[in-house]
């Protein structure tokens, strides 16, 4: 382990989260990319909110689309310049890039301040565009700072702080920049009034200029951080380095796939962000003020579900997640078609008191933050796995390709937003669409990436049905290749093993369960590997321990259950010789384990053995996976190995 991460390990002393939030590795970092995210939407909803609400100032702007219009030149430059930022960011000390990312940020906010000034939307748009720039470059920066000073059971956590960070300062962006373009000024102004800029033009203009001081300021205090690749040389062709940094995002399946699900997320969440005003003003007939309400329910749902995300995976990287969030995605999006038409008619815009005065506005709130909370558990994970998988020498270029591919989608979410209210459907409609593409988009991606699904399934299986306690689960190694020995009580060792380790496992499968037609997809998708009895296929078993040797070559874990069969008493049944046939052909660290509690579980086969099922209270079953210290390949011995295995399970079943 890194000399950096180790400290950060013992500093963390696998403490609360927030413990970050108070050491130099990380504060001032979080403070940094807070203030740059709230001045970000401090402009863009202030900008959005003066040509939505107040159109007359500004000529030749359609305030039906504008938002949209917005959204696209803001994401731009993640197209043209994303590759470019990921090398930079590789090549230079990510400290020193942030100094330099939040002067450029001061000089945007002069310009964005002098077009609130002047009431000019050509100012405006160069600096929406700008503060793409910014966003842009700094980008790589942000996540590949996080796993350079955090220790990998940290990530988790401190990407939750972060997007709940990101979104609580969207949020405070959102409240003061409504608030502010509200400010002496209204559509029904006299043409006195309209000759100059109101009062909240120069609020806003201020505050943007303030803000970037600020967070030039808290980027001084940033520690140093060394790039991983000094000596890159940079290629600042746009398009043919953004070709070769998909290539290489591409080079890892599971993480490509990963961040085209986070590159969806963006389209999910552009389409419902820019839709607000015309959300609120043309469907719930209500003013600026309840726009901010809305964005404040949506950003306390995204910082909920990020800060929940480390307690719900126990500080891991807990990719089952992911389906959980798409799903609630889909189902709070769908309400809310729903709830969208089930609203009383209002004779005059709402007011913010007004608004939370009617029932059926309560549905819409709840849909919302719910929507955004689930978007949460989808995002956090994701990030998390993208940074742990690639490798450090460019994993700010993965992050670059990753922008390319967000601001793609953005682009897309924004045509496609656009193009169906040109084609006459509204708000609701849009919402709905959108929800109906998640299921299809979640669908694809979990049928490409069965990992996903079956870490769904653990996940579930031991938050619902079982509780399980883990003794020294610190010993399954972290990388590497190892051999993983368990005692085989049910139908569902497997997947209570899958939950608690913190990487995927090569599970040893029995054939007939493999070649199953409803699951053998899942499985042969998941890389199990299907074993039989030399008499029933010898070659097969023969194949088997090669691919288990293939498995740890390339570093995999594998896990066999020695016993061959599930127990039939409750009382292990004598090891099989298949783990020493494996070492023979690939010498690796086996780890004993064992399971207690499962057995008397409707998952075993305890039913058939005419013994008395223990006592089992409450809705869910106490387990328990004792994991022994590691056995080097030449010290293994089968009888031994059950022995330590026996001692780790006990005198409980």
């Amino acid at each position: 382990m890194p000399v950096a991460q180790r400290a950060a390990r013992e500093a963390s002393s696998h403490g609360s989260q927030f413990a970050l939030l108070r050491q130099r590795r990380f504060a001032p970092f979080f403070w940094t990319q807070f203030l740059g995210a709230m001045n970000d939407n401090l402009f863009k909803i202030g900008f959005t909110s003066l040509v939505t609400y107040q159109a007359a100032r500004f000529s030749g702007v359609d305030p039906k689309t504008v938002a949209f219009l917005i959204s696209a030149i803001f994401i731009a430059p993640f197209v043209l310049f994303s590759a470019t930022s990921g090398q930079i960011a590789d090549k230079f000390d990510k400290a020193v890039l942030t100094r330099w990312v939040k002067t450029f940020e001061i000089a945007v906010m002069l310009i964005g301040a002098a077009g609130f000034w002047m009431h000019s939307a050509p100012l405006l748009y160069l600096c929406t565009f700008l503060m793409g720039v910014h966003s842009t470059v700094f980008g790589p920066v942000k996540y590949a700072y996080l796993p350079q000073k955090l220790a990998e059971d940290e990530l988790v956590g401190g990407n939750g702080l972060v997007e709940m960070g990101t979104f609580v300062a969207i949020l405070i962006g959102t409240i003061v920049g409504g608030i502010a373009a509200g400010i002496g000024a209204s559509d029904g102004a006299s043409a006195q009034a309209l000759a100059g800029p109101p009062v909240g033009a120069w609020w806003l203009g201020g505050m943007c200029i303030g803000i970037a001081l600020i967070g030039r300021v808290a980027s001084a205090f940033v520690p140093p951080c060394a790039p991983p690749q000094p000596e890159l040389q940079i290629n600042w062709n746009p398009f043919s380095e953004t070709w070769r940094n998909l290539r290489l995002a591409h080079g890892n399946r599971t993480v490509f796939l990963s961040l085209l699900g986070i590159s969806w997320l963006w389209f999910v969440g552009a389409t419902f962000l820019a839709s607000f005003f015309n959300f609120a003003k043309d469907v719930l007939s209500a003013d600026p003020d309840v726009v901010t309400l809305l964005l404040a329910m949506f950003s306390l749902g995204i910082g909920f579900g990020s800060l929940l995300c480390e307690r719900l995976s126990r500080r891991r990287i807990e990719i089952g997640l992911v389906p959980l969030g798409s799903i609630g995605m889909s189902v709070f999006g769908i309400d809310l078609f729903f709830a969208s038409h089930a609203l009383p008619t209002a004779p005059h815009l709402l007011s913010v008191g007004e608004f939370v005065r009617t029932p059926a506005h309560w549905r819409v709130l709840a849909d919302l933050f719910l929507l955004a909370m689930f978007g949460g558990f989808y995002s956090v994970p994701l990030y998390a796995l993208i940074q742990s998988r690639s490798a450090p020498s460019h994993r700010a270029r993965i992050i670059a390709a990753n922008n390319i591919l967000n601001s793609l989608f953005m682009i897309v979410s924004a045509l496609m937003a656009m193009a169906l209210t040109a084609a006459g459907v509204g708000i609701p409609g849009i919402f709905l669409t959108t929800a109906l593409l998640n299921i299809v988009v979640a669908a694809y991606i979990y049928t490409l990436v069965p990992e996903f699904l079956l870490r769904f399934a653990a996940w579930v299986l031991v938050h619902t049905v079982y509780r399980v306690r883990l003794v020294h689960a610190e010993r399954i190694p972290a990388e590497g290749a190892a051999v993983l020995v368990c005692n085989h009580v049910s139908y569902v060792d497997a997947v209570v093993i899958m939950a608690e380790s913190p990487r995927p496992i090569r599970f040893v499968m029995d054939h007939q369960i493999f070649r199953s037609p409803l699951l053998g997809w899942l499985f042969r998708h998941a890389k199990a590997i299907p074993i039989a009895p030399a008499h029933e296929d010898a070659a097969m078993l023969a194949a088997a321990y090669d691919s288990c040797a293939e498995a740890l070559a390339e570093g995999d874990l594998v896990c066999i259950f020695p016993e061959g069969k599930l127990t039939k008493t409750g009382d292990m049944n004598p090891f099989r010789h298949g783990v020493t046939q494996i070492l023979e052909r690939h010498p690796a660290p086996v780890v004993p384990m064992a399971l207690r509690g499962l057995w008397g579980s409707v998952f075993s086969r305890h039913a058939a053995s005419g013994q008395e099922r223990p006592v089992r209270r409450g809705l869910t079953s106490r387990l328990t996976l004792a994991v022994g210290e590691p056995v080097a390949p030449g010290d293994v011995k089968v009888d031994e190995l059950q022995r330590t295995v026996a001692e780790l399970r006990g005198a409980r079943r």
